[in-house]
């Protein structure tokens, strides 16, 4: 049991678990430039985890990122827009890269959106197995400049607190945990 813990709490950091629903002068817990929110496993989940941070005042501008799982339609990216706009962000909050296919080109893509807009502090929004990939990708890409702050949807369809109980679980966690290591290796993916 202790080893399930710890693989579920090593995936998903959370940078702001220690702070309020909205930002304050704590330390950690102050609002950043943008929130990005990666598509993928459950986007809807992603989406509205970036949509209610926005909301609370974390940040006053959203990016979406993600390219089309089914390429005869829409990018996810766009999908999210959508999404956002329906739950009633005005469209000059939102930002779309709907070209990456993959964690690695997220980051590459979106590190051009921030450095063109000057953003220095950015929230990262994904899966709780996928968060801490993610935000080594994006600290690879923004360089030691702009600070990347982690945090997962807490549940999504694919994952829960009961991760452990199901094959997806098992397959998500050790899959991340080879990611992983290939980020830390520099392996290209």
């Amino acid at each position: 049991m202790i080893v399930v813990l710890l693989i579920g709490a090593y995936l998903a950091p959370d940078d702001l678990a220690k702070c309020d629903v909205k930002p304050s002068s704590g330390q950690g817990c102050q609002s950043a430039d943008v929130i990005v929110a990666l598509s993928g496993g459950d986007t809807q989940a992603r989406t509205n985890e970036a949509v209610s941070l926005y909301k609370n005042g974390w940040a006053p501008k959203l990016i979406f990122s993600g390219a089309a799982a089914d390429k005869s339609g829409p990018s996810n990216a766009s999908a999210m827009r959508k999404q956002a706009l329906q739950e009633g962000v005005p469209e000059s909050a939102i930002i779309t890269e709907e070209f990456s296919e993959t964690t690695h080109e997220n980051a590459q893509l979106s590190s051009s959106v921030l450095a063109n807009n000057d953003y220095r502090k950015v929230i990262v929004v994904t899966s709780s197995y996928h968060q801490r990939r993610a935000g080594m990708e994006f600290r690879n890409y923004v360089g030691v400049e702009t600070q990347v702050v982690n945090h997962p949807v807490s549940r999504d369809n694919q994952w829960s607190e009961w991760w452990w109980l199901t094959p997806t679980g098992w397959w998500l966690a050790i899959s991340e945990l080879i990611k992983i290591s290939l980020v830390y290796a520099g392996v290209p993916r």
